[in-house]
């Protein structure tokens, strides 16, 4: 039996893997006690044969699977959570990699508290840091905004510190395997095929936690690549970030946690962040590149907003004003009233 498993899906990173999966190999327990479960999505590098000999020199430590076709990041992701047998989940990227001491604070957290969801904190691992990089304090980004290490059974202030934030990447929050479910209908999956799964998903697992646990140390270090999904923004990925959040807003529709200030402000504050990057794609992309015109999908973007967020756009500018986020009001306002060119 595990109390943990480590998922890690493999597509085309042959040159980050190694160092990837010798990171955790490193902070395995003698004893044993978790699983690292590492899924080839049909690589067209050497991914594949890497982990084939990487799984002999680590000899009985890695269980290698692979998918009869790509299939993406969430099917993936969906076939290791049916293949997992810990108590708890983690999902680690491969080009990621686990930072010293992760999983023995992990597990001293599960043996003193067994929460429903661990979160931790990140550094952004970059192959040249700048300046600029250290003075936006990228050696530890904080993925919850709320109180730290203590045992805490409020879903509302869980979802509320994850979305103020934004960071909402499935590798920073340790869950139960239980609170995904089964195959079936009551299970809790990645949806395959769509651009920004984790924060279409990741919410609505909290959504299912009775307890959590913030402990703010980076346990993560996420590498920076210029491959990312926000690097390389296009017309589909502006339209599965804006409607990100709307099986959140569908799932929260007469629970107790919306009635709370600080969740309808979260909510309303990150379905803004997801109108504004994806407003800013729309409105940059050149003309012809978009189907359909620029102006139809802006008001599509404006509509996603409404439906995600628990606060109109004049109330959430009144928010931000009471606080005194000038700067966030007024670009909120900017890229929700913007007009693309036809």
């Amino acid at each position: 039996m595990s109390w943990l498993s480590i998922l890690v899906p493999v597509y085309n990173v042959e040159p980050y893997l190694e160092e990837c999966l010798g990171s955790v190999i490193a902070q395995l327990p003698a004893e044993g006690g978790v699983q690292l479960l590492v899924l080839d999505d049909r690589s067209t590098d050497g991914s594949w044969a890497l982990m084939q000999r990487l799984a002999g020199r680590w000899a009985g430590r890695l269980e290698l699977l692979r998918h009869e076709h790509n299939g993406g990041l969430s099917a993936a992701r969906n076939t290791m959570i049916d293949a997992a047998t810990g108590d708890y989940l983690w999902f680690l990227d491969s080009d990621d990699r686990l930072l010293p001491g992760a999983i023995a604070g992990l597990r001293a957290i599960v043996q003193a508290h067994a929460p429903d969801v661990v979160l931790c904190d990140f550094q952004v691992w970059r192959e040249r840091v700048r300046l600029q990089h250290r003075l936006r304090g990228e050696g530890h980004r904080h993925s919850f905004e709320g109180p730290a290490r203590r045992l805490l059974h409020d879903r509302g202030q869980l979802l509320a510190g994850m979305l103020m934030t934004g960071e909402l990447h499935a590798w920073s929050k340790v869950s139960r395997r239980a609170l995904w479910g089964g195959a079936g209908a009551d299970g809790l999956r990645f949806p395959v095929g769509r651009y920004f799964e984790d924060m279409a998903t990741m919410p609505l697992m909290a959504l299912r936690a009775r307890s959590f646990f913030y402990e703010p140390s980076p346990w993560v270090a996420y590498r920076q690549r210029g491959s990312s999904i926000l690097a390389t923004m296009s017309t589909p990925k502006a339209l599965d970030q804006s409607a990100a959040l709307l099986p959140l807003a569908r799932a929260l529709q007469g629970r107790p946690e919306l009635r709370q200030p600080a969740l309808r402000l979260a909510l309303a504050h990150q379905a803004a962040r997801a109108l504004t990057g994806a407003m800013r794609h729309v409105c940059q992309c050149p003309p012809g590149d978009a189907q359909p015109r620029p102006s139809a999908l802006a008001e599509r973007l404006r509509q996603d907003f409404r439906a995600a967020s628990p606060l109109s756009p004049e109330e959430l500018a009144r928010a931000y004003l009471r606080r005194g986020w000038w700067l966030r009001r007024r670009k909120f306002l900017r890229w929700f009233h913007a007009m693309p060119a036809a």
